[in-house]
């Protein structure tokens, strides 16, 4: 979480406690330092989140289970949170924490005061460490809805388990990790923006050799910049911008950003072709994206 905080004076937590109430460098130095918590899982109820512009929110309700040897707790939460995007990243400015019983009546648990928090503030480190820089790239299989129709469920579940283990092969093979498939489509990301290049060639150039019918066309698209990783998953406005890029790309092309094209400088490996200056919903301004020539 401290990864995920704004750098603005305006940062605040409301907790469900009376004198819960924090602030700036005191929040993002210090606060996870004094949440000395039990072990802890949780059941969620509702989850909601929604962006315009430069700012988004969210707010999840559900049961947060506590556990202390064959002791269990179970207490009710409601979080919102308010996000600010902050250099193509979405960090939390405001994060409200709801609990209509005490902590202390049900979990036995006391916050501790805010001198020691102020002290934790000026003397720990903020350790972020949740924060690197990646390219991320998905794949899509064009007009699968129509192909499903054809060939019927059954058939159509085992035809693209078979390409995505292929993907997942090819990502790999490049030094690549598949952090997630999305029906017939995947994200993956990579340390290396090369990499990533040559495994969204090697992925076109199979699905091209491919002779099993139907043949697939594919679009892919990538983008580079900083995300945040938590528990294997990746989030942020890169994320969001490699799927929009995606989006655009025509059946059987690969598109990149301006990101991912000056990371790999003059390579002579890729050849980048046709730039355009193009919207992308739920961006600001124009962008410009490039297609990767992966047949020369």
């Amino acid at each position: 979480m401290r990864g995920m905080f704004s750098d603005s004076d305006a940062l605040r937590f409301i907790g469900a406690e009376i004198g819960e109430v924090w602030q700036g460098d005191v929040l993002r130095k210090g606060v996870m330092d004094l949440f000395d918590l039990p072990a802890h899982s949780h059941e969620e109820d509702a989850l909601d989140a929604y962006e315009c512009g430069k700012i988004g929110w969210a707010f999840w309700r559900g049961t947060v289970v506590f556990e202390d040897g064959d002791t269990e707790v179970r207490a009710y939460y409601y979080f919102t949170y308010v996000f600010a995007l902050e250099q193509g990243a979405w960090k939390i400015i405001h994060l409200h924490v709801a609990n209509p019983d005490s902590k202390f009546e049900q979990l036995g648990l006391a916050t501790l005061d805010l001198d020691a928090l102020v002290n934790a503030a000026q003397d720990g480190p903020l350790g972020v460490g949740t924060a690197s820089m990646a390219s991320i790239m998905f794949t899509d299989v064009v007009d699968s809805s129509a192909l499903a129709d054809v060939m019927g469920d059954k058939l159509w579940t085992k035809r693209i388990d078979s390409h995505l283990a292929d993907v997942r092969t090819i990502i790999e093979d490049n030094g690549g990790t598949l952090v997630k498939s999305l029906g017939d489509g995947t994200m993956s990301t990579f340390t290396s923006s090369r990499s990533a290049l040559a495994a969204a060639r090697d992925i076109q150039n199979k699905a091209q050799a491919d002779q099993t019918e139907p043949n697939l066309r594919l679009r892919i698209g990538l983008h580079t910049g900083e995300v945040i990783e938590n528990k294997g998953d990746f989030f942020g406005t890169v994320v969001n911008k490699a799927a929009r890029v995606a989006s655009v790309a025509n059946p059987d092309e690969i598109r990149v950003s301006d990101a991912t094209r000056a990371m790999i400088g003059g390579n002579p490996d890729f050849t980048l072709t046709d730039p355009i200056n193009i919207p992308l919903k739920g961006l600001e301004g124009e962008h410009m994206i490039y297609r990767l020539d992966w047949q020369s």
